[in-house]
């Protein structure tokens, strides 16, 4: 016996022989009361839980966020005080990639982040875009669907994607962000990260204000071309969590500021009227004009995970948790993500995956759910399990109690994305691209374009001229090289 730690079975048996199996002779067959073999192939079978139906590839990493600015008035949040830390977890994903997925292709990145405040864990649950591609739930699922495998061919298919988005023109904001240099970031430390949806803050005299929250990266950005892309491609798929996990071990701490937009509530219906969308249609931004970003500290990342299974494949995000200070708002995609977002990790890692160390608060938590997969030290006083109860059970605290939302109305399956303008914001993102950028959003979509069935390019082709002339002109113009192109090599092959 040496000073090392003795092995046991998962009940903490020890085990006398780790290598080889039980049989009768020999030679086999193996027995049913090898309990130890079938410990241990049974914890095989099980090593994977379903990966994310979205957001599946990610990185991720602990850190910091310090508040350096006074938001009291807008927020209660112990979260805010000035002068605080509070430890945090990020992951950040590719949307559609599945788990074996290159790191470096084009899409949209997750930005999500876990705050372990003392009044609960608050966890903002975002993209590295400020908009997305539709602005209803319903939709999401159909979105979804296009990004993922063809059940007939099992290939990624350009038709589904173009033939959903030129039937959703509120998607244009968005898809000229992901056909654009800003499609494919180097890293996740040279993105911004954003919550995207419109949510709420409350403070201490119980007034609301709408928010938008925002990360803007201290290191700049830099992203890959397709080409350049495909080159790191062939080398690595793992080249963020290469590039993440690096810099982090070697002390290179990635830093983002946080800022955050506001608007007074009440301020919204002045603000449809006067741009024609609604403040909480997540395919659009506030203008900064307007609501102007409002600095509100820095968070920094500066530690790997242990383990990244236990710590980043099991981490689990949920826009419904917040804190007292914060709130919601009626952005229709927020509404489903509060259902969405939990329900896909009591499926995805069991009822109780908030009891996991790397989801669990680091506040105390009491409250009177039971039993259900994986209870970890639910039953702290096995007397009061339900409630009201007479037994010192857990009770309620009036005093955090979030002050009532404004807005009401008649209950109907209202549709605003055919009446909302969906080109002036592609069109002011559009202006701000010099030729260069224009030829390559031109290029990439060109590419992203093969084999789209005509009707459908053109049906897209109408939405891009919708936004400017010299984007449908562009794009088309783009096409045709690429057809031109794909022609010239297949003439030369047949020579």
């Amino acid at each position: 016996m040496t000073d090392r730690p003795r092995l046991t079975t998962s009940s903490g048996a020890p085990v006398a022989d780790n290598q080889n199996a039980k049989t009768v002779g020999p030679h086999g067959p193996v027995l049913l009361e090898d309990y130890q073999l079938i410990e241990k192939l049974a914890h095989q079978n099980r090593e994977r839980i379903p990966e994310r139906v979205v957001h599946a590839k990610g990185w991720g990493a602990y850190g910091t966020l310090r508040v350096t600015e006074d938001i009291s008035k807008y927020s209660r949040a112990a979260v805010f005080k000035p002068g605080s830390e509070t430890e945090m977890l990020a992951r950040f994903s590719t949307v559609a990639g599945e788990q074996g997925a290159a790191d470096a292709e084009r899409d949209v990145r997750g930005f999500a982040l876990k705050f372990y405040t003392e009044e609960g864990n608050w966890d903002l649950v975002g993209n590295n875009t400020p908009v997305f591609f539709v602005a209803d739930p319903y939709k999401f699922p159909d979105f979804i669907h296009t990004q993922k495998r063809h059940p007939r061919t099992n290939l990624r298919s350009a038709t589904a994607m173009w033939d959903f988005w030129s039937l959703c023109p509120e998607s244009l904001h968005q898809v000229t962000i992901l056909m654009s240099d800003r499609g494919i970031p180097t890293d996740p430390t040279f993105m911004n990260g954003y919550g995207s949806h419109t949510f709420s803050l409350w403070n201490e005299q119980g007034e609301r204000f709408w928010v938008k929250f925002h990360f803007k990266t201290q290191q700049g950005h830099k992203h890959f071309t397709n080409d350049e892309a495909e080159g790191v491609i062939a080398k690595s798929r793992e080249s963020y969590q290469e590039a993440l996990y690096g810099k982090i071990d070697g002390g290179e701490f990635p830093k983002w500021d946080m800022f955050i937009q506001v608007m007074p509530e009440g301020e919204e219906k002045n603000f449809e009227e006067k741009t024609g969308w609604s403040a909480f249609d997540l395919t659009k931004v506030w203008p900064h004009g307007d609501y102007p970003l409002i600095k509100v500290g820095e968070m920094e990342l500066n530690r790997n995970p242990e383990n990244y299974f236990g710590e980043i494949e099991q981490s689990a995000f949920n826009p419904s948790n917040v804190v007292p200070g914060i709130g919601f708002s009626p952005d229709k995609m927020l509404q489903g993500r509060l259902f969405s977002y939990p329900d896909a990790h009591r499926y995805r890692i069991g009822t109780h995956y908030d009891t996991l160390d790397v989801n669990k608060p680091r506040c105390p938590v009491a409250h009177y759910h039971r039993d259900g997969e994986m209870p970890r030290g639910l039953m702290t006083n096995p007397d009061a399990y339900y409630e009201p109860n007479s037994f010192g059970g857990p009770v309620e605290d009036p005093s955090v109690a979030e002050p009532p939302h404004r807005y009401a109305g008649d209950v109907d399956r209202y549709e605003f994305r055919g009446k909302a303008d969906h080109y002036s914001q592609p069109r002011a993102l559009f202006a701000l691209f010099d030729e260069g950028q224009r030829k390559r959003l031109f290029s990439n979509i060109a590419g992203a374009m093969a084999g789209v069935p005509d009707e459908i390019v053109e049906r897209q082709l109408a939405h891009f001229t919708k936004v400017d002339e010299a984007y449908g002109a562009g794009v088309r113009e783009a096409l045709k090289t690429a057809k031109d192109q794909a022609s010239l090599s297949t003439s030369h092959a047949a020579e």
